[in-house]
């Protein structure tokens, strides 16, 4: 199972090393590939004043040293087209935002690069639609072959679903979309994305992490090939997507009902 977890974003650097050291179980389990998740940007905030965090330079920095104290491999958003190379110096996984899952440039420059690239699945797209976001990157890297699970996979390329739009201010999770990207990709369930309200808490999005469980045990019995959750030792105090994280103490008994339900359905 792919397990990424960590902070939406670089907070301070006491921070980010206390939920980091918090991780290393996973890290250590040899039935998980495990992931170190966390933003040097949050570039997409609904309010200009909200924390977006330290920048490119400071945040690869602080995200080295997760690496090099942990030996985690990495996770973090790029969000133009000159982000990726200095990026995928330090990351082992660059992630498109699900805002920019058609920006050819970005997906480009993400492919150019030996990093798996993790495209998140628009809150605004069918399923279907990102058949062509992994074309995309599948050809800029030499496959002219079909889009599906098994070039994907050859090539490092990863969907991650995150909801849809349904409404104003709300997300749903059509499970039926899961299984429909795997015959592109590998498929990365966000449980924790998947519960925002956005841009439902004024300046702020809002979110009902109390849903993530239940979303992700029927992901499991849908069958996925991973897991995405932020995590935070206290998400109130959280700098960015609090309502929808779950606690660091509150993860080891959801992932080992997954674990449980996977097995069941392999």
């Amino acid at each position: 199972m792919i397990l990424i977890a960590g902070p939406c974003v670089l907070e301070n650097r006491d921070n980010v090393m206390r939920i980091a050291e918090s991780l290393l179980p996973y890290h250590e389990d040899c039935t998980k590939d495990f992931y170190f998740k966390a933003s040097f940007d949050k570039a997409n905030r609904t309010s200009l004043d909200s924390f977006r965090g330290p920048g490119l330079d400071e945040g690869l920095k602080l995200l080295q040293e997760v690496k090099d104290q942990f030996g985690y491999k990495l996770l973090t958003d790029v969000h133009d087209y000159t982000q990726p190379k200095a990026a995928a110096e330090v990351v082992d996984v660059l992630q498109i935002p699900a805002f920019l899952c058609r920006q050819t440039d970005l997906l480009v420059a993400a492919a150019q690069t030996s990093a798996v690239v993790n495209i998140k699945k628009g809150q605004f797209l069918a399923p279907q639609a990102m058949e062509h976001s992994v074309q995309k990157v599948l050809k800029t890297r030499g496959c002219d072959g079909a889009v599906n699970y098994e070039n994907a996979a050859k090539y490092n390329v990863w969907l991650t679903e995150r909801g849809s739009t349904f409404g104003y201010g709300n997300l749903v999770v059509d499970m039926r979309g899961l299984r429909i990207m795997r015959n592109f990709a590998p498929v990365i369930f966000d449980a924790t994305h998947s519960v925002q309200s956005p841009a439902s808490g004024g300046a702020t999005s809002g979110g009902d992490s109390s849903m993530v469980p239940y979303l992700s045990r029927a992901a499991a019995a849908v069958g996925v090939d991973g897991f995405f959750f932020e995590t935070h030792f206290d998400p109130s105090i959280a700098l960015s997507d609090g309502p929808n994280m779950i606690e660091l103490t509150k993860l080891e008994k959801l992932i080992e009902q997954i674990d449980a339900i996977c097995s069941i359905v392999e």
